[in-house]
């Protein structure tokens, strides 16, 4: 009688007090020992078998595709996803965002259950930090090899990249046998995948040694690996830890021995229990962001629509009659009939609004059981992460209940294998399971010779990025004065020096980079029309262009070079590129005959060329260029005398006066071609900064130069970055769409407000985004990566040597100096 009356007023209470009694009375809590396996020919023991630690783990076989076998006639699958930016995206793109995530789950349906798991885990740090380790040296640059890993590492305990978070689906598909299903799941899987990629979500699906690798590092711990002699026929041998203790109703432990001694790791099973009439979007994010080790399991069943619709129209029956008895009640009693219990009024508004959504609206009904499992290596920090949960779910009006006596099946939930054991359901519609949208903002961490560009500023996870693996590696760097982008610009220098074997060019109009370089032990060329280093605008390399002519591609930079020199705004005539084009093999004969330094022609040669020629065409071209033979301005009439072949080399381009400013960043430009063209053969990649990138747009000449550089350096290996604080000097030219449309990677600190507007205009940055590029402080801004668009903050270590090598503050560069001096 009690039942039957709890039942009727609340059916899910009395289901779990039922099971809580049927658990405590006749299914004992115990230990699952790892069953080891009969010996071929060895008798098996009459006696009932004993429940083992594989047992517990859900699943009969494990095919090498990902396919597991959860019972007879029912299989699953798994999908791994990825985050989106979903935090920072606009009021618009995130209503677009959900109704696609809503769309995602109209897909499954009833005979489709599927679950959404969502793993936070602390991993092994000292692995994590061996991922990014800087090689180690022993030369004379070890110093700040040893001071560069020290400040990574710092970041990276700073940060949360500790702390994993992955995302996986798992569905279920019942068939009379693998090969059918797993045609069945194939399909499902190609429609999850394409449905996530419609939204910018990535997903692969997950192969059989992956799901044993998740569910053994689930038993055994973070830091373990899955050994590699795993037959599929009896995975669950290996994969199973030594026992399974389930002490009472609300924790188990799993114990493994390690090196001779049992390691212990405490867990608990808990459910949520929604009892708020609306819920945040926010409320998911709440919860990833404890920093404990946790999983969250959504197990998810669609109802069939006319059955959804029926039963919906079956309680709107039961509270209209309700009603009517009511307002019996209150006409026998003599009170208005309009007057009901408030309670039932709100019920019947929201069950006929909600019969109305599943019958006019594309809403459709869900079981759906949401599970939390717990983890930690003692009892209390186990108590103290249910309880920090539990606080979280608190604020948004629901509360955490432990599943007392069904922690095995909570714990057989959250596996990813398929199947939900929780008795606890409750039922959502499409718009409210939606709700819980577990994206937040994308992260950036690629192990490997990738470079260091600051922290998540939303997740605090160091950013770890290899700008290599962008279909376009070519960068832009911005930001107003004083807001770190010189000093952003020399820690990657710094960065690719120690970590990468890639040549690196810099274009210095400042003179800010000489003590950065000179401490790698870089070339610095100084150019000048006093300085003593000379650098030869006519060398050229046999392998300077894609065909078997490198001197016809010279033949353009030789074109832009006197088109700048005799300072024509038309540029140069028909004749006058037909004069040029006749005397160059002349002039480099001597060196296609022997290709020696001493053979290369320099530009007196062309001049002397030219006064040979009959056409006055020729002598108007010599006329221009004898001041910069024989002149004030014959700096570059001389063979190349610098090291040319040093892994940094930078030019020092600012004390070249204002004429010969243009022709010198349109010869440096021309070095660095020759570098990329000769490090191609080598398969080596080429670094190009050009700091002030503004000054190379400003000319017709030296812009269309540039523009070629973004076009073409990718395929030769060449990865040109543009720094500049002037966006709308940039904007002024007509080249700036054809290198932003070239250029996957975007590095922009604080911005103006007049520069702010520019960008968002043309990089389509949301309000939200913008808020990390208004009023930033130093080191902090918006990093776009290929589609990865990620707000960071960067805070160096002053009290480095580093700092001080690569600081720009004029009060700090004034004290480094007077230090130098004293020296």
């Amino acid at each position: 009688a009690f039942f039957f009356a709890m039942f009727e007023k609340d059916g899910q209470t009395a289901e779990k007090i039922l099971f809580d009694i049927i658990k405590v009375h006749f299914l004992r809590p115990g230990v699952r020992k790892k069953d080891i396996p009969h010996n071929k020919g060895q008798a098996h023991t009459k006696n009932k078998k004993q429940i083992t630690a594989q047992d517990t783990i859900p699943y009969r076989e494990m095919s090498k595709d990902g396919i597991c076998r959860i019972r007879k006639g029912q299989y699953s699958k798994l999908i791994r996803f990825h985050d989106i930016s979903y935090s920072l995206a606009s009021k618009e793109e995130q209503d677009a965002i959900f109704e696609d995530w809503s769309e995602f789950h109209n897909y499954f349906d009833s005979s489709i259950p599927y679950s959404i798991t969502l793993r936070s885990r602390h991993s092994d740090m000292k692995k994590l930090k061996e991922q990014i380790q800087v090689v180690k040296r022993d030369d004379e640059f070890s110093e700040i090899a040893r001071e560069y890993s020290g400040m990574v590492q710092s970041q990276l305990s700073k940060g949360n990249n500790g702390r994993l978070i992955e995302k996986y689906i798992t569905y279920t598909v019942e068939a009379k046998d693998i090969n059918e299903a797993r045609v069945k799941l194939n399909r499902i899987e190609a429609d999850i995948i394409g449905n996530l990629k419609a939204f910018g979500v990535r997903a692969e699906p997950v192969d059989g040694r992956d799901r044993l690798a998740l569910m053994y590092r689930d038993f055994h711990g973070m830091d373990t690996e899955l050994p590699n002699n795993v037959r599929h026929a009896n995975t669950k041998d290996i994969i199973a830890p030594d026992r399974f203790v389930f002490r009472n109703g609300k924790y188990f432990e799993i114990i493994n021995k390690v090196k001779g001694r049992a390691h212990k790791r405490c867990f608990s099973a808990s459910y949520l229990q929604i009892t708020a009439p609306e819920i945040s979007d926010k409320m998911l994010v709440d919860f990833l962001d404890l920093n404990i080790d946790q999983t969250i399991t959504f197990q998810i069943r669609s109802i069939e629509q006319n059955e959804a619709v029926k039963l919906v129209k079956s309680k709107v029956t039961d509270l209209d009659r309700m009603t009517i008895e009511e307002q019996k009640k209150a006409v026998r009693s003599g009170y208005d009939m309009d007057i009901i219990p408030s309670d039932l009024n709100t019920y019947g508004n929201d069950a006929k609004r909600l019969l109305n959504d599943l019958q006019s609206r594309n809403e459709r009904l869900f079981e759906v059981t949401i599970i939390f499992l717990h983890e930690a290596d003692t009892r209390q920090g186990l108590e103290t992460a249910v309880f920090t949960t539990a606080g979280v779910a608190q604020k948004y009006n629901c509360s955490l209940q432990r599943l007392n006596y069904l922690q095995e099946e909570g714990f057989a939930s959250s596996l990813m294998t398929g199947g939900n054991q929780v008795p606890m359901t409750r039922r959502l519609t499409t718009t409210s399971l939606a709700i819980f949208v577990p994206f937040t903002t994308e992260e950036l961490f690629m192990p490997g010779q990738s470079q260091y560009y600051g922290l998540n500023a939303i997740s605090n996870n160091v950013i770890f990025a290899d700008r290599k693996h962008l279909v376009n590696p070519n960068g832009i760097c911005v930001g107003k004065p004083g807001t770190g982008k010189s000093f952003s610009t020399k820690r990657e220098i710094t960065d690719v020096y120690l970590t990468t074997d890639d040549d690196i060019c810099i274009n210095d109009p400042e003179a800010e980079y000489r003590p950065l370089v000179e401490a790698l032990g870089g070339t610095v060329i100084k150019i000048s029309a006093t300085s003593r280093d000379h650098v030869n605008p006519m060398d050229l390399n046999m392998n300077y262009a894609d065909d078997d002519n490198p001197l016809g591609m010279k033949s353009d930079f030789i074109l832009s070079l006197c088109e700048l020199i005799m300072g024509s705004r038309d540029g140069i005539h028909a004749e006058e590129r037909s004069v040029i084009d006749r005397c160059l093999p002349l002039i480099y004969q001597k060196y296609f005959e022997d290709p020696i330094p001493g053979n290369m022609p320099v530009l007196g040669d062309l001049y002397e060329c030219l006064l040979k020629q009959e056409e006055p065409q020729a002598k108007h071209i010599a006329t221009a260029l004898e001041i910069y033979v024989n002149g004030s301005f014959k700096v570059f009439n001389h063979h190349t005398n610098v090291d040319m072949d040093n892994r940094i080399v930078c030019f020092d381009t600012k004390e070249l006066g204002k004429q010969l400013k243009k022709i010198g960043m349109l010869i440096v430009q021309d070095q660095v071609w020759n570098r990329v063209t000769r490090n191609r053969d080598a398969h080596k990649s080429t670094r190009y900064y050009m700091d002030e990138f503004h000054l190379l747009l400003k000319e017709e000449q030296t812009a269309a130069y540039s523009v070629e550089i973004w076009k073409r350096f990718r395929k030769w290996g060449g990865i040109p970055t543009g720094i500049t604080q002037n966006i709308k000097d940039l904007f002024a030219s007509r080249e700036i769409e054809n290198i932003l449309e070239n250029s996957d990677f975007i590095y922009i600190l604080g911005q103006a407000a007049g520069d702010r507007e520019i960008l968002a205009k043309y990089l389509n940055i949301s309000p939200k985004q913008q808020a990390y590029i208004t009023n930033s402080g130093e080191g902090e801004g918006l990093l776009f990566f290929g589609n990865t668009i990620i707000p960071f903050k960067d805070r160096f270590d002053k009290s480095l040597k580093l700092y001080e090598l690569m600081t720009t503050k004029p009060e700090e560069v004034r004290a480094r100096d007077e230090k130098r001096s004293e020296a």
